[in-house]
């Protein structure tokens, strides 16, 4: 049976469990899920109510999105927040819909619903497997959702909209920025789903370093290739430069008639790139969801000066070390060009592969050598003497291969060099390319390394029957690492002997799964690394062209020969996105790239990935860890094989030094920068291994990864992100899309659409990829109405069937800013007469500040620590806002938004931090006369925020 009878079952399992006595009440609790696989997914229909009877009620009106990112040190933290009002007279649901880089880590969810604040807290996810499992036996259903955006994650999330209320959606994502082709870009999908009145997007960007590059291209559709400095740019973006050179500030604020002429593009230039289905594929729907309300993706690119050696920054115990040389000539390379030529790649996706090839063979450099290595069912490395023959005629039937092609071993052909007239004979084969057979992945990729292994300088054999072995060959002996002539040598120094050797690099495409010879995916990795290794080991970047290549088995590919994973997506300018990326892995300037840190100066154990295969023009290597205590100077020795004016290679080393500061910064982010990048390398690493047996689980990367998200409130594929609902809200509306085999997380835009289901009360967020649990996952709890005030009894009082912690009330000194210690909550044991109702800021006539609830301490006071102050200040209860004794608002320079000159007033009395996150509000608090104050611009202060 296909996945089309799932549905059906579920139906039928809905209904069959309402006439059965449950242990949990169905109508209060669903789960939503995302699974690795590409089942469909079991979801209840919504119940059919009296209200669908009823008139049409006015819609839900998007009043207003604000997003401010603060970019400091390439890291980013980005909130985006969203207000919606419901004018009718009854509850309608609401739509958060998020979409945020495949790159970052959602760090804090906030929803304000009828005046009452909800903070999510990130938990461990086989907390929440416990309660996923609960549910599925109950009889619940499960539903999948996916994105169609690239590179980025997308996830849902529906709650119930009280009757002339408004609702109020605070979320926060961080993520460090990327150089790609010599700039940083940072990409804002603006997707609410409707105009908005009010819509503003800003980018604070202060570096320690001079900006040099700044630019604000026109709104992309988010299915573009970077920008470059020749395409247009935003005209209605407010570019300002700060007093010093290394800030910036970016303002978009499109109007209504933008907005729509921006959704207008949008839905045209996706109409535009849209796949057309062919006759053997699956019919792909137009999904309306998808594009409406769309107005694109608005994207801030910008570099910065660097000093020679690269850039150290210490700050309050971190470090962090950029180094990205652009003044050296480029390695020489041996790149193998393995391409697919399957069935599967017909019509569209045969001819943007030649187109792209033609572009990427003329970005060949001199001194280079290349080899082509077509497969389907058999493999064939092409010999440029067979752009002298006539071509052959043309195959167009999908299976057009016998079994005698399967077993048919590779004609081995030495590389050959990157000389224009090569080039052009390339350019004639791969012109020719022609799409039939199967998918012999395992012997394409055995016959690449076996070139790659062979190196250059062999010809072929008189008789021409060389041939390529397909066998496991012996591992190779470890790589013998060359030395310096001298025990420091200064990169300009040039003082030692040049040798003359090739960067390796296979470039591996592929639009499907292994289909013929060897297919199991474990079996072809392993015996790949085995074979790629040595001295002379190839970095092996895979691109997955479209919906159908197995991404995961091509990401671990890649990252178990030192490279990465693309998704090449099948759209109009596909051609585009594969010479992007060609670009980006084109000009390799360093190979072996080790940072060496003294132990007397960093924790060694601290220390993220400090060893880089190899670096590429335009990119840059980060590093970063803890100091020891009691250093005064970080002095570390980089060293690295570059390339030379001659076409030859020689080693370099360069000892950088960068004294400790006893001065803290507070606009540094090392210490999150620190644990992004360490949580990220161990999630790599994690994806990158063969499952551990039982007794290594301890020792695994996914124990110190958890430890870390959990510390710094990082939503990870092995966290989950929980929020507590009153029961008058509603749980997640998933969507349902036609492939589920690729990554998906979360994102930062945002919609309003409506249906009908039940009442829920609480939800747990997740990633992707956890053990025993396909997250995002949402989880309701079936609960009744009850007062925070007398929340603490009632648990206290049904002690024996709700486990709470006390740690609700105990936010620990040790906890950075933004870090929520909140109540534990053995959720599978509440009892149905309980409710969770929490909203600590009620009592401050703060419910409206939701950012705030992290700060709060038990005491009455909000608890703020940097990197180099702690401060605790008071919080009011009085329905009169303090003011300062004098009578007179106190002048100050840091106004919320960046807006200069402002007054410090109570928190209540400013307007416009009702939107702050806790991170912005570190550059905005003030104190009046002890109490919790924001520097407010005056045109905020004592005007209450409308919608």
């Amino acid at each position: 049976m296909g996945p089309h009878w799932l549905p059906v079952l579920g139906c039928l399992c809905l209904l069959v469990s309402s006439a059965l006595p449950a242990a949990v009440p169905t109508p209060d609790t669903m789960v939503v899920a995302r699974s690795e696989n590409d089942e469909a997914s079991t979801t209840p229909a919504p119940p059919i109510t009296e209200a669908t009877t009823e008139e049409p009620s006015a819609p839900l009106k998007l009043t207003d999105m604000e997003v401010t990112s603060h970019i400091a040190l390439r890291y980013a933290h980005t909130a985006v927040v969203t207000t919606v009002r419901n004018p009718a007279r009854k509850a309608q649901e609401a739509t958060f819909r998020v979409l945020l880089p495949e790159t970052a880590f959602i760090s804090g969810f906030t929803m304000i619903l009828d005046g009452k604040s909800y903070k999510a807290y990130v938990k461990e996810k086989e907390e929440a497997k416990k309660i996923y499992n609960q549910a599925v036996s109950s009889g619940l259903g499960a539903a999948h959702i996916a994105t169609k955006a690239r590179d980025s994650n997308h996830f849902t999330v529906s709650v119930n909209v009280e009757p002339n209320t408004v609702a109020v959606f605070n979320l926060t994502y961080e993520e460090l920025l990327v150089r790609r082709n010599g700039v940083y870009n940072h990409a804002i999908n603006l997707h609410p789903g409707a105009l908005v009145p009010k819509l503003t997007v800003t980018v604070h960007i202060k570096e320690a370093q001079k900006i040099t590059a700044l630019r604000v291209p026109e709104v992309r559709t988010g299915n573009e290739i970077d920008a470059t400095p020749e395409d247009p740019q935003n005209v209605n973006a407010l570019i300002e430069r700060g007093k010093k050179d290394n800030e910036a500030t970016i303002t978009f604020k499109p109007d209504l008639k933008e907005q729509q002429r921006l959704i207008d593009i949008y839905t045209e230039k996706t109409k535009e790139s849209r796949t057309p289905s062919y006759a053997y594929s699956y019919d792909q729907e137009e999904d309306k969801s998808d594009s409406e309300g769309v107005l694109g993706q608005f994207v801030v690119q910008y570099d910065v000066d660097r000093p020679k050696h690269g850039e150290i920054l210490v700050n309050d115990g971190y470090f962090v070390h950029f180094y990205a040389p652009s003044d050296l000539p480029p390695l020489n390379k041996h790149v193998v060009f393995v391409l697919d030529t399957s069935g599967s790649m017909m019509d569209r996706k045969i001819v943007q592969l030649r187109e792209a090839m033609q572009t990427i063979l003329s970005e060949l450099n001199p001194g280079d050598y290349f080899s082509i290595v077509e497969f389907a069912s058999s493999v064939m490395v092409h010999e440029l003497k067979e752009a002298d023959a006539e071509p052959s005629a043309p195959q167009n039937q999908y299976f057009s291969y016998t079994f005698s092609d399967i077993n048919r071993p590779a004609r081995l052909v030495p590389p050959s060099p990157a000389t224009p007239v090569n080039i052009a004979k390339a350019k004639v084969i791969v012109s020719r390319l022609q799409a039939a057979g199967g998918t012999n992945i395992y012997s394409a990729l055995d016959v690449a390394v076996e070139l790659i292994n062979k190196g250059i300088g062999w010809s072929l054999p008189t008789n021409s029957s060389a041939k390529a072995t397909t066998e496991p060959a012996p591992t190779t002996a470890s790589p013998v690492e060359e030395k310096p002539t001298t025990e420091v040598q200064k990169a300009e120094s040039g003082n030692t002997e040049e040798t003359v050797k090739l960067e390796p690099i296979i470039i591996f495409l592929t639009d499907g799964d292994p289909t013929v010879g060897e297919t199991d995916p474990t079996r072809i990795i392993n015996h790949l690394t085995e074979k790629n290794s040595g001295e002379n080991k190839a970095t092996i970047f895979s691109l997955a062209f479209g919906e159908d290549a197995d991404r995961k088995f091509l990401r671990k590919l890649s990252l178990r020969n030192d490279g990465f994973m693309r998704h090449i997506y099948e759209a109009a300018d596909a051609a585009l996105q594969l010479r992007a990326f060609y670009r980006q892995v084109a000009s390799p300037l360093l190979a072996d790239v080790k940072f060496a840190y003294p132990r007397k100066q960093v924790k060694a154990d601290s220390v993220t990935k400090h060893r880089f295969r190899r670096y590429y023009l335009g990119s840059e290597t980060v590093v970063a860890g803890r100091i020891e205590d009691g250093a005064t100077e970080l002095t570390p020795t980089v060293g690295a094989f570059c390339g030379t004016d001659k076409l030859g290679r020689k080693y370099m080393e360069i000892v950088p030094k960068a004294p400790i500061p006893v001065q803290k910064e507070n606009f540094l982010p090392l210490e999150r920068l620190w644990a992004y990048l360490t949580v990220k390398q161990l999630l790599d690493e994690r994806d990158a291994r063969d499952p551990p047996a039982d007794d290594d689980k301890a020792a695994s990367p996914d124990k110190k990864a958890l430890e870390i998200a959990l510390k710094y409130s990082f939503v990870t594929p092995l966290t989950s992100l929980v929020v507590v609902k009153p029961n008058a809200t509603d749980a997640v509306d998933a969507e349902s899309v036609h492939k589920q085999n690729q990554d998906v997380g979360y994102s930062s835009l945002l919609s309003a659409n409506y249906a009908g289901y039940a009442a829920r009360p609480a939800m747990v967020f997740g990633a992707p990829g956890a053990p025993g649990i396909p997250g995002p996952a949402l989880f309701a709890l079936p609960a009744a109405p009850h007062s925070l005030s007398t929340l603490h009894d009632s648990v206290v009082a049904n002690d024996e069937t709700a486990q709470v912690e006390e740690e609700a009330l105990d936010y620990a000194d040790e906890a950075p800013l933004g870090v929520f210690r909140p109540m534990s909550i053995s959720s599978t044991r509440l009892p149905a007469t309980t409710t969770l109702r929490v909203d600590p800021l009620e009592r401050y006539h703060l419910s409206a500040f939701a950012w705030l609830a992290p700060l709060l301490r038990p005491d009455d006071t909000i608890h703020l620590k940097t990197n180099s102050t702690e401060e605790t200040l008071k919080l009011s209860t009085d329905d009169v806002a303090p003011k300062a004794a004098s009578g007179v608002d106190a002048e100050c320079a840091n106004a919320v938004g960046g807006a200069g000159a402002g007054a410090c007033v109570y928190l209540t009395r400013c307007g416009a931090a009702r939107t702050l996150s806790a991170h912005d509000y570190l550059s905005s608090y003030c104190s009046v006369d002890g109490f919790a104050g924001v520097c407010c611009p005056k045109a905020s202060v004592d005007v209450e925020k409308t919608d």
